[in-house]
């Protein structure tokens, strides 16, 4: 990676610069994302790191480069309360930042995050067809736990999602 990149939490002044990036990603035509193209409001993005900032069972990392945020990364503790232990995980990078080394680093932050939280698992879903992805976190040691077949929708079509896992105990 890139030594002028840094990993740092999000910061609610951020909102607007994360919707876009995730635009431009939800607009790719291969279809990374669940949304094509539409993210949140960058006042609902504000809301919403403003909101993850004052709670202890969720992050949001970015990467950001003298161009600006090139990466976005999302962590949060399972809600149930049989699984405490567990966080799920979303990560995107643009384009033009990828295969630098940056979706490694937003894993760093996020398994320093879930260490210091207490959690032993971090998951993840990706879909089949993004094998550079499913390539970076095998490498990183997630091991795929399962498919979820037609697990989600976008657009009318139904979706199926590569279940991955990191043991960090």
């Amino acid at each position: 990676m890139s030594a002028r990149v840094v990993i740092r939490p999000a910061e609610p002044d951020d909102a607007a610069e994360l919707v876009e990036l995730a635009a431009a990603v939800a607009a790719e035509p291969e279809g990374w994302l669940l949304t094509r193209g539409t993210w949140r409001a960058p006042s609902d993005e504000r809301r919403y790191i403003k909101a993850i900032r004052r709670s202890g069972d969720a992050a949001v990392l970015v990467a950001e480069a003298p161009a600006g945020l090139v990466g976005r990364l999302s962590i949060a503790r399972d809600p149930h309360p049989a699984s405490p232990h567990v966080a799920d995980l979303g990560l995107l990078v643009a384009p033009s930042h990828r295969r630098r080394g940056i979706g490694t680093a937003l894993l760093d932050g996020a398994v320093a995050w879930a260490r210091a939280a207490g959690i032993e698992k971090v998951e993840l879903h990706v879909f089949p067809h993004n094998a550079a992805a499913i390539r970076l976190y095998e490498r990183y040691g997630f091991v795929e736990e399962g498919l979820r077949r037609r697990h989600y929708r976008r657009d009318g079509e139904e979706l199926d999602a590569v279940l991955m896992a990191l043991f960090l105990g």
